[in-house]
């Protein structure tokens, strides 16, 4: 071993053109064995830890552990494949008011996007980071439907109809999944989180039975 790794990789190097060490240390039989088994590990069609105990001639599983390392890109597919974000996030409906994209009253601060909440819209243009989007506490960024400025919205025809995805904390998932219980916990946590009007819901006297954000399509990853 010690002939390999000091006579023969050196001289292999050499004829390669390459440098015999790195910034891990000495290019050695070792690690081109750790190397190796990490490829197998991490292949398309991996093998197993097991299997690879067997094939590097490990006594202890242990042993072989720490020969298989997880590359970033397996990790990375691996955390993609479990799914955790697409579980938590939930799809509704936003208007779009092209006229004021095009005219550039959206530019000057006015509204151009509005998020169905069924009752009414919110015009927050950072509805995604609100924490009482999952029950609107009615703020200076609420329109009712049943308002006059909602008809006039509803009336216009160049709104462009689109889907927006909302990524949910848990406690927002459990309001969804779980029911009247869990929304109703969630809005007792917020009753002093302020919103982006300002005001917080105690102080704008939301009635406890708010109408929960109204989800039209949940995404799921193909």
């Amino acid at each position: 071993m010690a002939y390999i790794n000091n006579t023969v990789i050196p001289m292999l190097c050499r004829k390669a053109g390459v440098p015999a060490a790195d910034v891990r240390g000495n290019i050695t039989s070792h690690r081109a064995r750790s190397t190796i088994a990490s490829q197998l590990y991490n292949a398309k069609e991996p093998m197993t830890l097991f299997e690879l105990q067997a094939w590097l001639g490990h006594r202890s599983p242990q042993s072989t552990a720490f020969y298989a390392k997880i590359s970033p890109t397996t990790l990375t597919r691996a955390y993609d494949d479990a799914g955790y974000f697409a579980r938590n996030v939930r799809t509704i409906e936003v208007l779009v008011d092209r006229d004021a994209v095009a005219s550039g009253t959206a530019a000057a601060g006015e509204p151009w996007q509005y998020y169905d909440l069924g009752h009414g819209y919110c015009t927050y243009t950072f509805f995604e980071q609100c924490q009482h989007r999952m029950a609107c506490a009615k703020c200076d960024f609420y329109t009712p439907k049943d308002s006059s400025k909602g008809h006039l919205l509803e009336a216009k025809e160049n709104l462009q109809k689109m889907l927006a995805n909302i990524p949910l904390t848990e406690d927002e998932r459990a309001a969804v999944d779980d029911g009247h219980a869990a929304l109703d916990a969630l809005l007792d946590r917020l009753v002093d989180i302020p919103t982006p009007a300002g005001p917080t819901p105690r102080q704008l006297a939301v009635p406890s039975t708010a109408i929960p954000l109204p989800i039209v399509e949940v995404m799921h990853r193909q």
